[in-house]
């Protein structure tokens, strides 16, 4: 009888079902551990890391984390002394080590996690370290429909690298309490010196050279950050005067 799929339907479905197979089968360390159950657990690491490789936030990309030397994720450079000088790789050992308690494993670590007592739920998220952490791995579990795509880039601030004339900033003037700030289209807005922060973002997808970005915060909308590409542009832009603001 012919395959109803198909051959090109057939062989994906062959390749979901090996996949999902393989997925059932923990870590050598925690032979009975579940990556699938472990996923959901993932969420919580969510705030602070990335699966993308290189794509740090709070904390450094789990991207290609299994057997990496702790403290040497490249271009991350926010770690601690004491993890820095640590001495081990992260596999199923020390991680399920880790993730207990990290304070008890490297004291004066800055890592702020209060660690994951039951041992079940650690194996579990292990075993899917293990798989979104090697080459493509996250690309694999997206694919798989284990996790969703946002989990590859967790929190990462949207690009505002192409950012409408009315967000580009061209200048901030500090008078008084106050921060006045003048657009690309021309346009000036006044704000409380408090609900302005002044940030930088040197990534690629931060703001072009040259100019800052304004973006709204705060559930009332009177909250606001100005985002430059450099501390250069922040002092580039950012000036003292009480006449008016400069052309």
């Amino acid at each position: 009888m012919p395959n109803a799929l198909g051959p090109s339907r057939s062989r994906r479905r062959l390749q979901t079902v090996l996949f999902l197979g393989m997925a059932m089968v923990g870590s050598p360390a925690f032979p009975d551990a579940d990556l699938i159950r472990g996923a959901p657990q993932y969420r919580s690491c969510l705030a602070c890391h990335a699966l993308e490789p290189g794509l740090h936030l709070t904390g450094p990309s789990l991207g290609g984390l299994w057997n990496r030397s702790a403290g040497e994720a490249e271009g991350y450079n926010r770690y601690s002394d004491a993890l820095m000088n640590a001495g081990f790789t992260w596999d199923a050992t020390s991680l399920d080590a880790w993730l207990e308690n990290p304070q008890a494993m490297i004291a004066g670590t800055t890592m702020t996690f209060r660690g994951i007592s039951d041992g079940g739920q650690r194996a579990n998220l292990i075993a899917f370290l293990e798989q979104a952490g090697g080459p493509d791995g996250a690309g694999k579990l997206v694919a798989e429909g284990i996790i969703p795509a946002s989990y590859i880039r967790g929190q990462a601030p949207r690009p505002i690298s192409d950012a409408p004339a009315y967000a580009r900033v061209t200048a901030v003037r500090h008078c008084g309490d106050s921060f006045f700030i003048k657009t690309a289209d021309g346009e000036r807005s006044a704000h409380w010196e408090k609900s302005v922060r002044l940030k930088i973002d040197s990534t690629d997808t931060g703001p072009p050279p040259g100019d800052g970005v304004l973006l709204g915060a705060g559930m009332q909308g009177d909250r606001f950050s100005v985002i430059f590409a450099s501390v250069a542009d922040l002092r580039r832009l950012v000036f003292e005067s009480c006449e008016t603001l400069r052309p």
